[in-house]
């Protein structure tokens, strides 16, 4: 994990020695990689012409999350799943009060949906400031700040006497509350081994897309008994309580941040500056990581086809999600005369998608994990879109039939089926595109995932403003329709990468040495040359 090799005892490393094998450091600038943190002393300057003690973990640490217990690593992650979904259920909790909370304040509805839009576009920003960071002070300090602040920003939301009040609080919310799903991905990695990821992983993205879709289930009612504000309130007390628990049981997973705590612990305890995390021989400055962690996720979206086609089609797939938390109630209250508590019924139907969605997902790791088995061992990130190849089909067929069952004489329970097909299609494309960009991109992976990630939040950001004017105005058979057809132009991607992804990855300067295949590739030029 974090590329640290294991070792027994401590390595000693002098700075004469240029020849010596177990350099697996070196403290020239050019070769440092941007993936571990920098933790050091005001006597850097003086470091080359000292002995280095390197501290790496040894065989079976207990501190090595890797050699965690299996309880404290499912601790680990179901605290961080439910924070996963508690975060979600406030991004979608908002939007139900809308309507109650712009009247109230006397604005229209566009301008309450603007507190979706600063939420999630915060989402799409402040990752790109969150992966470095985690790199100096660590994940857990990140998580626990952040999320404290989470919480407390439920009371300006509650309390909230006007619509700007409560603007700037949703902006601040999301921008704190990015770091308890944006994270997670690299912890589960940090605590896991590669081949027992898929339980962790699809925990994960089941809290991810539950979360999103749930709220409105039971946030309708409190709103239509209790008011809008309470519905800030009973997510203050499930948050803070979930803080708590949080603040005692997470414990700290990145391993380069580990060591160097002990070799700082080292250094005080002996008086011995020759005591060093491997981290703080080679890592890079703060702004070096920024930098890296900005850029070359927009890199990969100009360069890498891939990247923005996938990232095109996974953003647009999340924004039908936020279009939905307002073209659900304006259907269902037009066409049914249901009030906002009867509005949450549909997204049951949602959440079932959830769990059809976790469940068929292990059917998709079986086969991923049998194709990696055939292949020697080494990962085939095409064998990633078999639940694709369902999903995108599935997407625009539940388009289709919810715009189409929306009549007064058509009986609600049609097209409240219709949504379980658009929501497992949509969880299986999220999967599918963030686990094939982690295989085929390895140490781009996560600007790869940043890349998607950005877009994704800003479409899902945008996508509430146009929702009403775009089903009001063109009707919702023809509204449904034109996004039908998007979908379906979009049906062929994960069909293109499953049948010919190999060879588009090969031609890729940032996938191709990432799989394998540049290796294969030379030994077979090899072999060709040798028999010449």
């Amino acid at each position: 994990m974090s590329g640290l090799k294991k070792s027994n005892i401590p390595t000693t490393i002098f700075p004469e020695d240029k020849s010596a094998k177990h350099v697996e450091h070196p403290t020239d600038s050019s070769s440092r990689r941007a993936s571990e943190p920098r933790l050091a002393d005001d006597d850097d300057n003086d470091f080359a012409e000292k002995k280095v003690i390197v501290v790496r973990f040894e065989e079976n640490d207990p501190e090595d999350p890797e050699n965690w217990s299996y309880i404290r690593k499912w601790v680990t992650t179901i605290l961080l799943c439910l924070m996963t979904l508690f975060i979600g259920l406030a991004t979608s909790a908002y939007s139900v009060g809308i309507n109650d909370m712009t009247s109230e304040f006397g604005v229209s509805s566009e301008v309450g949906q603007v507190g979706m839009f600063v939420f999630n576009a915060s989402f799409a920003i402040v990752p790109l400031f969150l992966a470095p960071l985690s790199e100096y002070v660590g994940r857990n300090p990140i998580y626990l700040i952040n999320y404290a602040c989470f919480v407390a920003f439920f009371f300006q939301l509650g309390f909230a006497q006007n619509i700007w009040t409560a603007i700037i609080g949703r902006f601040f919310s999301g921008c704190f509350g990015a770091a308890g799903t944006t994270m997670v991905g690299g912890t589960l990695s940090d605590i896991w081994k590669t081949h027992e990821r898929a339980g962790p992983m699809s925990c994960f993205t089941w809290a991810a897309v539950f979360g999103t879709i749930a709220a409105p289930i039971y946030s309708g009612w409190i709103d239509l008994t209790i008011g809008w504000r309470w519905i800030e309130w009973v997510q203050l007390i499930a948050n803070f309580i979930l803080l708590v628990l949080e603040c005692f049981l997470l414990k700290e997973t990145r391993g380069s941040v580990i060591l160097a705590r002990r070799a700082k612990k080292m250094r005080q305890e002996t008086g011995d500056d020759s005591f060093r995390a491997p981290s703080e021989l080679e890592a890079d400055s703060f702004k070096t990581l920024l930098h890296n962690s900005s850029t070359r996720a927009l890199v990969l979206l100009i360069k890498e086809p891939v990247v923005l086609f996938f990232s095109i089609w996974i953003s647009f797939a999340w924004g039908i999600i936020f279009l939905f938390f307002s073209v659900i109630p304006l259907s269902f209250e037009n066409n049914h005369d249901w009030n906002v508590g009867q509005q949450g019924f549909p997204y049951i139907s949602l959440a079932f998608g959830t769990f059809v969605g976790f469940a068929t997902n292990f059917i998709q790791d079986h086969m991923y994990q049998k194709a990696t088995a055939k292949n020697g061992g080494v990962p085939v990130p095409e064998a990633r879109l078999y639940g694709a190849l369902v999903g995108s089909v599935l997407l625009p067929i539940g388009m289709f039939w919810y715009g189409w069952t929306q009549f007064r004489s058509v009986h609600y329970i049609v097209p409240i089926l219709s949504l379980t097909p658009i929501i497992l299609g949509i969880y299986h494309i999220f999967l599918a595109v963030y686990n094939y960009l982690a295989d085929s991109y390895g140490e781009y992976s996560s600007s790869a995932v940043a890349a998607q990630g950005f877009m994704r939040n800003m479409f899902a950001a945008s996508f509430p403003l146009f929702a009403n004017y775009m089903f009001n105005g063109m009707g919702y058979q023809w509204a449904c329709t034109l996004l039908a057809l998007i979908a379906v132009v979009c049906v062929p991607l994960p069909y293109i990468l499953f049948f010919k992804g190999e060879t588009i990855r090969a031609r890729s300067a940032y996938a191709s040495g990432q799989t394998g295949i540049k290796k294969q590739n030379d030994v077979e030029k090899m072999s060709n040359a040798s028999s010449n």
